[in-house]
């Protein structure tokens, strides 16, 4: 039976402030798009398609949407961000999705990336179910996202990125104890 809040236990200080972006961070927030793609997706996805990601674009992004978005500030600098909303899924009507959560690189193990999830989940507060695509052959977030509560349910799809990549959908039922 899956647990209807996530896993694990809150810490005492938090590691960021997590809060939702505002104007004065989306250079901040585009940052960290920019160069967490750099470092994660090295190795997976095609290195051309990689160099053509902009830091421009990603600060297009983020003041193209800044709704639901929320930043990770530690010591005066953006580090990490998640983005979310409402699940776009057919066959998940009425649940929530998280879109995006990345942290930089050198911030990750602090459990800046469990704070964002943590405070997705409860701006999402309500729905039966939060979704989130991830790659398929990205170990490293799955296993996060596993630590989460969430699971994989089988729904698959493929992606351009540079190439064709496989993405897994994750869920995590938030309603199942009740």
């Amino acid at each position: 039976m899956r647990r209807a809040k996530a896993q694990g236990s809150p810490r005492p200080n938090p590691p960021a402030d997590i809060r939702p972006m505002g104007p004065d961070d989306y250079d901040g927030k585009a940052w960290v798009h920019y160069l967490s793609w750099q470092e994660t997706y090295q190795g997976m996805l095609d290195a051309a398609y990689l160099e053509g990601r902009s830091l421009e674009r990603c600060q297009e992004m983020a003041r193209r949407w800044p709704e639901r978005c929320l930043v990770a500030e530690t010591e005066g600098q953006i580090v990490g961000f998640a983005a979310y909303g409402p699940c776009g899924d057919e066959d998940l009507p009425g649940c929530g999705e998280v879109f995006a959560l990345y942290v930089l690189r050198a911030y990750q193990g602090r459990g800046i990336g469990r704070a964002l999830m943590d405070a997705c989940m409860k701006e999402l507060g309500g729905v039966r179910a939060v979704a989130l695509w991830v790659l398929s052959d990205n170990e490293r977030a799955i296993r996060f996202y596993e630590r989460c509560g969430f699971f994989a349910d089988g729904a698959r799809k493929t992606v351009r990125l540079g190439t064709e990549k496989e993405e897994s959908r994750m869920r995590f039922d938030c309603m199942a104890d009740r």
